[in-house]
């Protein structure tokens, strides 16, 4: 059993994301990982980062460490590594969901987070030490030609149709999102039900910022509305449209994030 688990150690620590390959590992251990063990009491149960993020099933799971004054070896430090940076956009902290999960609303964050907000201002010191390790990192030779991928008349025409759906007990996409939100579409005149070429652009580009090309996963567009058993993010204010990832719309946006035509 311990053989088979240092065999698959390794295994990890051999193939790492591009993500993680394009990050330095030392700033991390060194400036960012002490932020997960930093005591936080006003923040939530347990106050620190890796009181929950050891122990809750999420999308960071952090090696597990004990003791009076917490610590990680090298090697569980390696595998937090990886498991960080598969949060991390590398070069753009406004697109990584380490920065975005524990930011406040009003300050361009996401709506919540289990744990408390950490930050009340992108002018945090721990923010400003995680945005200065993400945009270290560049963007890989595969997100690179993912984003030249992102197809403007796919999504001018299946992927907006899915903004002015109608959904049972919830509001369609665009009546929340034309008013102030992270995610601002353009408003519909009253008696129009779709945006033209001009207005269309304008919505390209904002939902742009919520997509990390080639990667759905990774895409908040995608994961804020899913349900949270599916993988997806805990809240999102207009309700879950998805309940799991096989839905088709969820598929077409994918799709599209994927650089598939579909």
């Amino acid at each position: 059993m311990k053989r088979a688990l240092l065999v698959l150690t390794i295994a990890l620590l051999q193939t790492t994301s591009a993500a993680a390959q394009s990050l330095d590992f030392q700033t991390y251990k060194t400036q960012v990982e002490p932020i997960f063990l930093r005591m936080r009491p006003n923040n939530g149960p347990g106050g620190s980062c890796f009181m929950c993020h050891t122990k809750v099933v999420s999308r960071l799971r952090l090696q597990p460490v004990s003791g009076d004054k917490p610590a990680w070896t090298e090697e569980q430090s390696r595998l937090n590594f990886e498991a960080v940076t598969q949060l991390v956009v590398p070069g753009d902290p406004l697109k990584s969901k380490l920065l975005l999960h524990p930011l406040a609303p009003e300050a361009g964050g996401d709506p919540i987070h289990g744990g408390g907000k950490h930050w009340q201002s992108q002018a945090d010191p721990e923010w400003q030490t995680l945005a200065a390790w993400v945009r270290t990192g560049s963007a890989t030779t595969a997100n690179s030609a993912a984003a030249a991928t992102l197809d403007f008349e796919v999504f001018r025409t299946r992927i907006q149709p899915i903004f002015t759906t109608k959904r049972e007990g919830l509001a369609r996409c665009s009546i929340c999102h034309s008013q102030t939100t992270n995610f601002r579409l353009q408003k519909l005149p009253p008696g129009r039900t779709a945006w033209n070429d001009e207005e269309s652009r304008r919505n390209f580009d904002a939902v742009q910022r919520l997509v990390v090309s080639g990667d759905p996963l990774a895409s908040r567009l995608l994961m804020m509305p899913l349900a949270a058993e599916a993988g997806g993010d805990p809240f999102h204010p207009g309700g879950k449209h998805w309940v799991s990832r096989d839905d088709p719309e969820w598929q077409a946006l994918a799709a599209w994030v994927r650089g598939q035509a579909r």
